[in-house]
């Protein structure tokens, strides 16, 4: 089942949001649901809260096959620096530019219950921290350097292209 998207500033999204305390079929049932939203929106990750459930659980997956279900995450470690753009399913056509740890070592549950901790790098890294951040009521518009208008995304990304 898909769900609506709760959009900013529906004040779920604000809210610190409850830990998970028992793996059961509706999370699965959950999960399994966020993923089908996610896609269906063409988005990279989800959080909980982005689809009006009040829970520490979130979802990212940058690569096809990749996917991580992440439930009761913590960044445990943070290290470097980079500057690039994000939007989000919950503020729609809005875009900037965002400073975030370009490696990052998480700590999170996965949907059997096991205690798995990653190491994610570059966009992944921001994905997760991106989500995370979700969990905690923070928007990645609280974090923009500078706004970039939706026509000028092709550019910006045509630009990066060129200093690499």
């Amino acid at each position: 089942m898909q769900y609506p998207i709760v959009l900013d500033p529906d004040p779920i999204l604000r809210q610190a949001n409850q830990e998970i305390t028992a793996i059961t079929d509706e999370l699965h049932t959950l999960l399994d649901d966020m993923y089908e939203t996610m896609l269906a929106n063409d988005g990279v990750g989800i959080a909980a809260p982005q689809v009006g459930k009040n829970l520490q659980v979130a979802i990212v997956e940058v690569e096809e096959g990749d996917l991580f279900e992440m439930i009761n995450p913590k960044i445990i470690q943070k290290s470097g620096e980079e500057i690039d753009v994000e939007g989000c399913l919950s503020i729609p056509h809005t875009y900037g530019t965002v400073k975030r740890a370009s490696q990052i070592t998480v700590s999170y549950y996965d949907r059997e219950g096991e205690e798995i901790e990653v190491e994610a790098y570059d966009f992944l890294a921001r994905a997760m921290q991106h989500e995370i951040d979700h969990l905690n009521g923070i928007l990645f518009t609280d974090k923009v350097i500078d706004y970039i208008d939706e026509e000028e995304l092709e550019n910006y990304y045509a630009e990066e292209e060129t200093n690499d």
